[in-house]
Order: C-alpha cells, then sequence, then structure tokens
C-alpha cells in the first residue's frame, strides 16, 4: 500500500481484525495465566502464550509494518495501531516474546547488519526464538552502565564471564541481548561497553529460578562462566555498546515507535474496578454507592482516558509542541504507575478479605487483584524506575539540572 490510508479502509480493517479476533481469540485456560511476560513461569503458560503469539502472527497481525524482507507486513505502522486497540478491547492474551518484538527486534532493524537482521527478526516475529534482556546485574542494578560482565575476543568469538539478573524469560530465552565490557581502560564508565546478541543454547550458560513475593517463577538469574559466543553476534561497533543500549531502552520505554505490535501485559480497565465495586460491600452496602469510592473511581477514569488521547496525540507532530518527546517519554512512567494505583485500589475496596491470596477459598476473584497488586510493582522497576524516570523527564524534558 502507497500512501497514508484512508478512514474508510481503516475502518474496513478494523471490522476485519474484530471478526478475526470473535473467532480466533484463545479460550480461557485451565490455569491461571500470567499478567505479563515477566511473570511466565510454567511450560503450559508459555506455551499457550506462544501458540497465541504464533496464530496471531500466521494471520499477520503482528510486525504490520516492519519490512517484507524480514517477515513482516510492510505496511503503515497506524495498521498495526489499529491491531493493537482491538487487541486491547478484546482484551486477549499479551505476546510472549515482547522483548523481542518491543526492543530486540526494532534495535537489530534500527542498527543491525542486513546477515544480523535476516538472521534473527524473522524467528522473532515468529515466536520460534525467545529473547530475554541481560542489562541489570546483582551488584549494579539501575546504574546500567556500570555493567561488569566482561567480553574477551579470542578469534572469532567472545568469552563471556559474569552474571545478570531479573532475566524475565530466562528459562526459555534463545537469545539475549546484553551488555559486556569489553576494554576497563576507558576514562568513564560509559566507555568500553559492548552490546550482544547473545546466545542462550550455549555450554556453560545457567539459568536460576528466582521466587517472586507472589510465589511464581517469572524470573531467573544468569550466569556465564567462560562462554563462548560467536563474534558475529556483536550488534554495533566494539566499545559502543552504551548508545546501542540507549536505543533499546527508547523503545523500552515508549520513547520511540517501530515496535512489531500485541498487547504488553494483560489489559487493565478502570471499567474492571468499577465492576468490583458493584460487587463488594462497604458498610453493608455496595462500595459503589460510597461517594468516595466514587470520586476516585471517576478520577482514576480521566487518567486512563488521558493516556487514551494522549497515544493518539503523539502521533500529530502540530500537538506535540514545543517538546515532541515528552509524551512518548513520559508513557512508560504513567502507565506503570497507574495500574499499580489502580490495583491497589482494588484490593483496598476489599476490606479484610484484601488480604486474602490466591488459592483461598474465600478470596475474591481467587486473589486476582492482590496477585497484579505485586506484579504490578515490576513495570515500576525493569525499564528504569519511577524515580528514574522522573529524573529523565526532568532533564531531558524540562530541562532542568541534574540533582
Amino acid at each position: 500500500m502507497s500512501g497514508d490510508p484512508t478512514t474508510q479502509e481503516l475502518e474496513s480493517f478494523r471490522g476485519q481484525v474484530r471478526d478475526w479476533l470473535a473467532h480466533n481469540a484463545p479460550k480461557p485456560p485451565r490455569f491461571k495465566l500470567p499478567d505479563s511476560f515477566m511473570e511466565v513461569g510454567t511450560d503450559e503458560q508459555f506455551n499457550y502464550l506462544r501458540d497465541w503469539q504464533q496464530r496471531a502472527y500466521q494471520a499477520g497481525y503482528i510486525g504490520m509494518s516492519w519490512p517484507k524482507a524480514y517477515g513482516g507486513g510492510g505496511l503503515p505502522q497506524v495498521f498495526q495501531h489499529v491491531v493493537n486497540s482491538e487487541m486491547a478491547r478484546a482484551r486477549v492474551p499479551f505476546m510472549v516474546n515482547l522483548i523481542g518484538l518491543f526492543w530486540a527486534g526494532p534495535t537489530i532493524l534500527k542498527l543491525g547488519t542486513e546477515e544480523q537482521k535476516k538472521r534473527y527478526v524473522p524467528k522473532i516475529l515468529s515466536a520460534e526464538e525467545i529473547w530475554c534482556q541481560g542489562f541489570s546485574e546483582p551488584e549494579n542494578g539501575s546504574d546500567l552502565a556500570n555493567a561488569q560482565m566482561t567480553a574477551l575476543r579470542e578469534g572469532d568469538e567472545y568469552v563471556l564471564n559474569g552474571t545478570k539478573i531479573w532475566t524475565s524469560l530466562g528459562a526459555y530465552a534463545h537469545h539475549m541481548i546484553l551488555l559486556a565490557r569489553t576494554d576497563k581502560s576507558g576514562p568513564t564508565k560509559y566507555h568500553g561497553l559492548s552490546f550482544f546478541l547473545a546466545p542462550m543454547r550455549v555450554p556453560r550458560v545457567e539459568t536460576t529460578p528466582i521466587r517472586k513475593m507472589t510465589g511464581e517463577h517469572g524470573f531467573t538469574e544468569t550466569r556465564f562462566d567462560d562462554a563462548r559466543v560467536p563474534a558475529s553476534c556483536l550488534l554495533g561497533e566494539v566499545g559502543q555498546g552504551w548508545s546501542v543500549a540507549l536505543t533499546t531502552l527508547a523503545f523500552e520505554r515508549g520513547a520511540e515507535g517501530g515496535q512489531a505490535g500485541g498487547l504488553a501485559m494483560v489489559p487493565l480497565q478502570v471499567s474492571q474496578v468499577v465492576e468490583l465495586a458493584k460487587q463488594v460491600q462497604r458498610d453493608g452496602r455496595p462500595a459503589i454507592e460510597d461517594p468516595i469510592v466514587r470520586d476516585q473511581l471517576v478520577r482514576f477514569a480521566m487518567e486512563e482516558r488521558g493516556l487514551e488521547l494522549s497515544q493518539y496525540r503523539m502521533r500529530k507532530p502540530t500537538l506535540t509542541q514545543p517538546r515532541p518527546f515528552a509524551v512518548p517519554m513520559m508513557s512508560k512512567l504513567v502507565m506503570s504507575e497507574l495500574r499499580r494505583r489502580l490495583c491497589a485500589f482494588a484490593v483496598s475496596l476489599q476490606g479484610e478479605a484484601g488480604q486474602l491470596y490466591v488459592g483461598d477459598p474465600d478470596a475474591h476473584a481467587d486473589g486476582n487483584w492482590q496477585r497484579g497488586y505485586m506484579n504490578a510493582f515490576s513495570a515500576t522497576i525493569g525499564g528504569g524506575t519511577s524515580q528514574i524516570q522522573m529524573n529523565i523527564l526532568g532533564e531531558r524534558v524540562l530541562g532542568l539540572a541534574k540533582g
């Protein structure tokens, strides 16, 4: 298709997507699904979600704007926006290979060689190969530039030594995007870092599941002990890994578009909390009748609508002046914090029952809101904590001095 699609073409396409989802959305499984890719901890969860991504891709609804040469649809990005919005409306599951679809794939498309694009991108879309991220380390946390994992060149290989932590999908991944130090003699910690598309299924790479406060195992600790990877998996130039990582973070935080599409996590809408408020009691009456509860729900609804409109606004240059990057850069912070506060409010509505958890026969909705609240913190930490996001907005959007 050449040029921008007309409103009529988009509405016709929306109808097709809505009809396909009505007939092809996966049926609820007998087991509990995770809230996001950061909670996938069992084989049955993984296989169910992988099958869903493969079906959505085969139908042409994933990677719609990515080049056809690498397995994409070659269409304007607006078609993918339509699919994403309809998936959210239908509340279908998220895409399990999210790190590949949202971060690794776009980075490879922007900075990779032709060989790397052909090698990795099609299998990201099809979920044939799963990706994870190796940024955080046990002793560094949010200080990403202080990564201590080493990568030493030996012939046509690099030898990796070090540990990465909080590795989402680490137990299932075929590849990891990671930062490693190839030179320790640089003048600052930002020098000497290199960015790798490292294979996970090679000797001397070991993953250990991490049990979270929810009782689930969505993360792993990943250790590289003289693990050898091909030199061809280096992305960008040696020692220029920090600039590559910043590109990845721009995709991760929503500051740059071009992701392959699908949902990033189980949709959560204010309307669901409204329904909860109708079901639970406060002082012997439905909580929805409490004026304070209604007032808070209206405030949440206004925030939710503001976020929806912001997604449209950020695609209109005339509406984003004089700070064109403000809306996309704040999206991750605002959405993750809203989700956390929504879940906290939903738990508080349950009164004493809010103390009950998944598996308790007296827990409301099997403790899903309590589980959701605890899981919500992962999104406020991954990709830069909320506090770091606020600093970034203050310095790079508002032009404030560094504290």
